[in-house]
């Protein structure tokens, strides 16, 4: 079978940065639902038409991945808002009551910085402003089940773009 819209696609790959850095290597199979929310459109277009053990070397610019680093998503919060174990990297879904109501509530924002008085909070994706690599295959392609064309995702969102 063909990857088509409406498909569950099992991929592996490799990920890089344009200087070659490895960001993510998936070496055992996931599926991912092609015509759903779990992968950039990007992506999708490649995949068209490609049968299981077909390679595709991919190029992904910001705008076609993650977008464009904005600076207007990092928020400097007062740390008492915060759980007394907090850590570097750790992540929140939108922000606590009492931090800035700017600050979009549909977010995930990662710790990026502790001070004794304050927390720097992006809601940038990890990967936004980077220009990718993406070495993938095609491990297996299947038709999707009615509950994963229903909620749009064969449950995993690697790929999945935050609202904005």
């Amino acid at each position: 079978m063909q990857v088509t819209p409406q498909c569950v696609v099992a991929l592996t790959w490799t990920l890089k940065d344009t200087l070659g850095d490895e960001l993510d290597v998936l070496s055992e199979p996931v599926e991912f639902l092609v015509g759903g929310d779990d992968l950039l459109a990007r992506i999708e277009e490649a995949l068209q038409g490609h049968d299981p053990g077909d390679r595709l070397d991919l190029h992904l610019e910001p705008e076609d991945a993650f977008g464009d680093y904005d600076d207007q998503l990092v928020f400097l919060e007062a740390r008492a808002l915060f759980p007394a174990e907090l850590e570097e990297g750790m992540t929140f879904e939108g922000l606590p009551p009492g931090t800035n109501p700017q600050a979009p509530r549909d977010r995930l924002f990662t710790v990026t910085e502790i001070y004794p008085e304050h927390v720097v909070l992006d809601g940038n994706h990890p990967l936004a402003g980077i220009a990718l690599r993406l070495h993938l295959k095609v491990e297996g392609v299947r038709e999707a089940t009615e509950e994963e064309i229903g909620r749009g995702s064969a449950g995993t969102g690697f790929f999945r773009v935050q609202g904005a």
